[in-house]
């Protein structure tokens, strides 16, 4: 069987052709460079001389200047009048606080965890305490689920709190609103702590005053607040007896301190803010000593002692002449940081109940009696 030639002399396809040399009838002349790629021969690569540009139209990428030099990238001369190029039609100068071309823009301040503001708002300045600055305790920062202000409390267990002397309740027994200063082991501060009651109140109901306690930090911003109304202490009246309630902030409760019916040592329960018992607190029969210490026993529930609050000796004088009294207040590191804030408000409590004098009197007794 034989096939049709006809093709072959009509300009087909001929699979026989040759491939350079006629072989295509109808296809275009063929350029008889050599095809692919090239070795280069030694000696044919010449450097490039200066001002050369590669071909395909590549330039190299211009160089910036450092930043603030006010020259201008790439081989452009510098603008005669120095500094940088004028801006062009249609562009606005850069006024006061604006960033210049070629510089870096200028630091912003310090943004508080959490700020979240509108494109081009600047955050609040805020300015770290550090423990040079009027001795306050550096506050730390970033710390997850705290009511503001309370971070200080997230990296101590054990506060100090020294109530100021006042000269005219020293020399006539006037009283007057009580003055705290709250400091670490350490000795820098944490906060201040200051009452609030009208004159009236304080000199006429005593020790069983009712009052409200402001808590305030190196801002003299309130970052806790604590009120006790008034009530008795005595084992007489078990429907009536001590309590304080501590807010943090002011307007969030996070816990209450309540005193517990006894007859022989004062005892209190510190809950939470949903009303359930977290501490005991449990005191001595005798709350006088002399040249030592008064201990309050911090308790958990299991019975486990776990911190205290004591009432320190402050000598003689002082003791003698004045109510202004040193407490020592110790928990541990992982508790919660809004009990560490009721037990700040429990150590106020003990202070009025079992330390506060009327008159420059001493009005300690044994028991709850």
């Amino acid at each position: 069987m034989s096939m049709p030639m006809n093709n072959l002399n009509q300009g087909g396809y001929n699979p026989y052709a040759q491939p350079f040399g006629g072989g295509y009838p109808n296809a275009p002349p063929i350029d008889q460079q050599p095809r692919g790629y090239q070795p280069p021969q030694p000696g044919a690569h010449q450097p490039p001389q200066p001002g050369f540009a590669p071909p395909g139209g590549y330039q190299p990428v211009p160089q910036y200047p450092p930043p603030g030099s006010g020259g201008q990238p790439g081989p452009f001369p510098p603008h005669a009048g120095g500094g940088s190029y004028p801006p062009g039609p249609g562009m606005q100068q850069p006024g006061p606080g604006m960033q210049q071309p070629g510089q870096y823009p200028p630091p912003g301040p310090y943004a508080p965890p959490g700020f979240q503001g509108s494109p081009g708002q600047q955050p609040p300045i805020v300015t770290q305490p550090g423990a040079g600055q009027d001795g306050w305790m550096n506050m730390p920062t970033g710390v997850p689920n705290c009511p503001p202000g309370l971070e200080y409390l997230t990296t101590i267990d054990q506060l100090l709190v020294k109530q100021k002397v006042e000269l005219l309740e020293a020399l006539t027994g006037f009283e007057t609103n009580n003055k705290f200063t709250i400091k670490n082991s350490l000795g820098q501060k944490v906060y201040w702590g200051i009452e609030e009651n009208d004159c009236c109140t304080r000199n006429m109901c005593g020790p069983a005053r009712p009052f409200d306690m402001k808590i305030l930090d190196i801002y003299k911003n309130q970052v806790m607040h604590m009120h006790r109304p008034l009530a008795c202490s005595s084992c007489f009246f078990p429907c009536c007896l001590q309590s304080m309630e501590v807010s943090a902030p002011p307007g969030n409760v996070v816990g209450t301190i309540e005193q517990e019916w006894s007859i022989c040592t004062p005892q209190f329960t510190i809950r939470n803010h949903l009303g359930d018992p977290v501490i005991r607190i449990e005191g001595p029969f005798c709350t006088f000593t002399m040249c030592g210490d008064v201990e309050f026993k911090v308790m958990s529930l299991t019975g486990e002692q776990i911190g205290k609050i004591s009432k320190q000796w402050s000598g003689l004088v002082r003791e003698m002449f004045t109510d202004a009294d040193f407490f020592g207040i110790s928990f541990p590191m992982d508790l919660d940081v809004r009990m560490k804030a009721v037990l700040l408000g429990a150590c106020f409590l003990i202070d009025a109940m079992f330390f506060e004098k009327q008159a420059n009197r001493e009005t300690d007794r044994p028991g709850m009696f």
